[in-house]
């Protein structure tokens, strides 16, 4: 039996999620078949021990507020015992009081840990221009904070609490043995299921270790484990404006890992894995898919090249349509790649689907229309394009376009 992931697998780390009002206001309408995880709405993460911590973070100009004020706690260097999470409330554009908000939010769940507001990290997620509405999340904390445990069902609900659209939640973990057979855990959980696209998105990733790494050595290890799995996520084209991964590492396990050693490349390498597990996950969970579809383009002149035709099919709605309606109409793929801004010769370029060829030297093969559309019933679909001009490749992972997403975007603040 396959054993759960959950965020406080590694030692010393505990989470609680409450519902505090905000997915459901009207108690006396709360549907009794719905799952009572499905309106717990307010997460917390906490440490027994102050963290190393690093994050990167949307590249969005426009930023959110509990977002900004994250980044001034981490750029800092400065330790943390943990990080609160709200869904329903993107608490951005919403002008000098969204951070007012936000430190009163982090002040409540400090006095109740009995810690420093500076050391509680804060992230917000959901509707963009309107107030938080505070009294409903601090009245909470209280409760929050009491029912903090180790427990994989307080974990679980630490999830659910930080889901918007998400229809499943995103989970992941690893041990992993290090020299002298040093033990040492990892474990994340994110949320994000629409506005998804590189330089992140309406995505928020938090990870916790029991390691003990240096913040520097750690933020290093974020970053490149993030370049090829979030930042390679595209659900829709859009990039949000609260959007954060971190780690926190607690040392918990006694065992210290130092840069430039074989213990630090399988740490990280382990990361980076569970951020790839997560990914996949993120796209999957596309508001409204059907389908998963990885991009991968190889051959390419230079690695620009590969990341922009990997990046124009992703985000192609002509060609994520297609996938939902399973038509093999893969002049689309072409055209997108050709519209990229890449530089490639169109003679040259391959193109397969599930490993069907589709285009070879840029002009259309003559497959199994029979076989395409059984490949296309899969839930799984390969796009791979070969530009056979370089050694340079990238790719991406992403969704269909279903009638579903129009509708969860078309109502959204309702």
């Amino acid at each position: 039996m396959e054993e759960s992931s959950y965020i406080t697998i590694p030692a010393g780390f505990k989470a609680n999620g409450v519902a505090a009002g905000m997915k459901c206001s009207d108690r006396a309408n709360i549907n009794p078949d719905t799952p009572k995880n499905a309106y717990l709405d307010v997460g917390l993460i906490v440490s027994d021990t102050p963290c190393n911590v690093a994050g990167v973070y949307t590249s969005n100009l426009v930023k959110g507020h509990s977002l900004v004020r994250s980044i001034n706690i981490i750029e800092s260097g400065r330790k943390v015992r943990g990080i609160i999470v709200n869904s329903k409330n993107a608490n951005a554009a919403v002008g000098s009081i969204g951070i007012e908000d936000a430190d009163k939010i982090a002040a409540s769940v400090a006095k109740e840990l009995g810690c420093t507001a500076d050391e509680i990290l804060t992230a917000s997620t959901g509707v963009i221009g309107t107030r938080l509405p505070l009294d409903l999340i601090t009245d909470a904390v209280p409760g929050l904070v009491s029912g903090l445990s180790a427990s994989e069902e307080s974990a679980h609900n630490s999830e659910y609490a930080m889901m918007t659209t998400d229809t499943v939640p995103k989970e992941v973990s690893a041990e992993i043995t290090l020299a002298e057979d040093k033990t040492v855990r990892i474990a994340g959980q994110a949320k994000g299921s629409g506005m998804i696209h590189p330089n992140l998105a309406t995505m928020i990733g938090i990870f916790t270790t029991d390691a003990d790494i240096e913040p520097a050595l750690l933020k290093s290890m974020l970053k490149d484990a993030v370049k090829y799995t979030f930042n390679r996520v595209s659900v829709d084209g859009d990039t949000s404006v609260c959007d954060m991964v971190t780690v926190l590492a607690n040392g918990k396990s006694g065992v210290k890992i130092e840069s430039d050693t074989e213990d630090a490349a399988v740490f990280a390498e382990a990361l980076r894995s569970l951020c790839e597990d997560i990914s996949r996950m993120l796209a999957s969970d596309g508001e409204g898919a059907t389908k998963f579809v990885e991009v991968e383009v190889y051959g390419a002149k230079t690695e620009k090249d590969a990341y922009l035709i990997a990046s124009a099919v992703a985000k192609s709605p002509l060609c994520k349509t297609a996938f939902f309606g399973m038509d093999a109409n893969c002049g689309r793929i072409l055209t997108a790649a050709g519209y990229s801004g890449a530089d490639f010769d169109p003679e040259h370029i391959d193109i397969k689907l599930s490993g069907l060829l589709v285009y070879k030297d840029g002009v259309a093969a003559d497959f199994d229309e029979a076989e395409a559309d059984r490949l296309l019933h899969e839930h799984d679909i390969k796009v791979e394009l070969f530009l056979n001009e370089g050694d340079c490749c990238d790719r991406m992972f992403t969704c269909d376009f279903s009638y579903k997403y129009v509708e969860i975007n078309g109502s959204y603040r309702t």
